[in-house]
């Protein structure tokens, strides 16, 4: 058997694919930049066959990266960003461009199951908050708008179970990705004919594929699939995961006593339980990989993103200059920008929600409190304690269900600067320790292949020999009463601002 596993992680914008030992270390990784399209105000897509090549592509170059010779990769497994709607016919060929998790085009699905309490019938079941771009929603507006596409499809799929689909022929769904969709009894952990009725679309339940758990092995590489990846054909193929699970294997998140925050593209927290919570305050319960166990998640795109938009509009200058000069990254500039300045000589408040509110569904972005002596490091340094103090939001939601944490895994973004890294710790007067390794999406994937191989008999082994911390932050409790004070103001200006946000609509 090969001592090499292979990760793929198609997220929101890159799709990554990386090459691991079976001890979990990383030996080469490679990543392809997802082209979206917008061919509408609101919609979100994707081209399926381009994406498919750009997996294809990256997989190759992390593979002739890694030296390692084809035959000894004994596993692929994937993951990839949730929900989202993509349709095949029954070859297996995309029937329309695929829709991405962030796409708006059902929202009003979602404001009628609101009002008509769909959402709350249906709530003891799927224990989530329903959203436009989940495939209950897409698929109640593909019945009314797009029924042709749904008459030659033959399965709805998530992200990551189509490329397994291009990877080995065969068409299945996997378990912790549709858990998250809101069209799974999660307590169950089975298609619930009442939950798809309840939101008219019962007839097309046709659609749904045979359900496998992330260790199941769900085919194998076939040799048009191995001509383009330079994998070796008849390479096994794990069922793969949801990307906040393989994050939170990544992160070792393997008991109840654990929490995992995910500062990316969306703001992700979570922990794992025996026991779903299932109340209206949480955003998700799902299924998560590790048998037994929930995902308990609270979460926005409230996150890193905000920082992304920022930087590519007022730092567009230093990044060319530094990409032409190799001076380091921009994010390095605004790590020591923020650095100089003090928590305690800015009252700048951040409201990070440029792509989304998570304490109000009409709330917007803003910087409040800023004074002409102020520089841009004050600005930035607002930006990221705005982001992390979203992140407390959330966590403080979630501790309504669980004790405080010892210790949170960070990974994503912010886990790349020691700056914010110790911003969270002190900010949430918590420990912070960081995963090792730079693709833990595809390190959480890479975990599912090794139990679906055998390499570990159980994921709680696997995580134990896979997964390393590269650094652990402890919190300045001498700043505890100057963030204490702070976040207290940013949520007077949210609770002040709540009744103007439905006139920035």
């Amino acid at each position: 058997m090969g001592q090499y596993l292979l990760g793929v992680d198609n997220g929101s914008t890159m799709v990554k694919a990386a090459v691991f030992r079976t001890d979990g270390t990383e030996v080469s990784a490679a990543g392809r930049k997802v082209e979206l399209l917008a061919p509408r105000p609101g919609w979100s897509e994707a081209d399926m066959e381009g994406l498919w090549q750009l997996t294809a592509e990256a997989i190759r170059e992390a593979v002739v990266e890694s030296r390692v010779p084809a035959a000894e990769i004994a596993c692929v497994a994937c993951t990839g960003h949730g929900n989202g709607l993509y349709l095949v016919d029954r070859a297996g060929r995309p029937v329309r461009p695929a829709v991405r998790g962030t796409d708006t085009r059902a929202r009003a699905y979602i404001d009628r199951w609101l009002a008509d309490g769909v959402d709350r019938a249906v709530r003891p079941k799927t224990m989530q908050a329903i959203w436009p771009a989940q495939p209950n929603a897409l698929l109640a507006w593909m019945q009314d708008h797009e029924s042709a596409s749904l008459q030659r499809a033959a399965a709805s799929l998530t992200c990551k179970d189509y490329i397994r689909l291009r990877l080995t022929g065969e068409i299945h769904q996997e378990r912790t990705d549709l858990s998250g969709c809101s069209l799974l009894n999660v307590g169950t952990g089975e298609y619930d004919l009442a939950v798809l009725e309840a939101f008219g679309i019962g007839d097309l339940r046709r659609l749904l594929p045979t359900l496998k758990r992330s260790e199941d092995i769900c085919g194998s590489v076939t040799p048009p699939a191995a001509a383009l990846t330079g994998l070796a054909a008849g390479t096994p193929v794990a069922g793969g995961m949801f990307d906040i699970d393989a994050c939170g294997l990544a992160s070792g998140m393997v008991d109840e006593s654990q929490l995992c925050m995910i500062v990316g593209t969306w703001g992700n927290n979570q922990y794992i339980s025996r026991t779903p919570v299932v109340d209206e305050s949480v955003f998700m319960t799902s299924c998560y990989a590790i048998p037994g166990y929930y995902l308990m998640l609270e979460g926005s795109a409230t996150s890193a993103s905000n920082l992304e938009w920022f930087v590519s509009e007022f730092f567009a200058a230093e990044r060319e200059r530094l990409s032409q000069t190799g001076g380091g990254s921009v994010y390095d500039l605004c790590n020591t920008l923020v650095a100089g300045t003090r928590p305690e000589q800015s009252g700048v408040i951040f409201l990070p929600f440029l792509y989304g509110c998570n304490a109000s569904r009409d709330g917007k972005a803003g910087l409040l409190g800023w004074d002409g002596w102020q520089t841009r490091g004050h600005v930035l340094r607002a930006v990221y304690e705005g982001i992390v103090f979203s992140h407390r939001w959330h966590l403080e939601r979630l501790l309504r269900f669980r004790s405080p944490p010892k210790q949170i895994r960070l990974s994503g973004g912010a886990a790349r600067s020691a700056v914010w890294v110790q911003m969270f710790a002190d900010i949430l007067q918590t420990p912070v320790a960081v995963p090792a390794g730079t693709e833990l999406g595809a390190l959480g994937a890479a975990i599912g292949a090794a139990v679906a191989l055998g390499c570990y008999r159980t994921y709680e082994a696997a995580c134990a020999a896979m997964v390393r911390v590269t650094r652990a932050c402890e919190p300045d409790r001498a700043l505890a009463d100057v963030y204490e004070r702070k976040y207290a103001r940013y949520r007077k200006v949210l609770d002040a601002l709540a009744p103007l946000w439905p006139e920035f609509s």
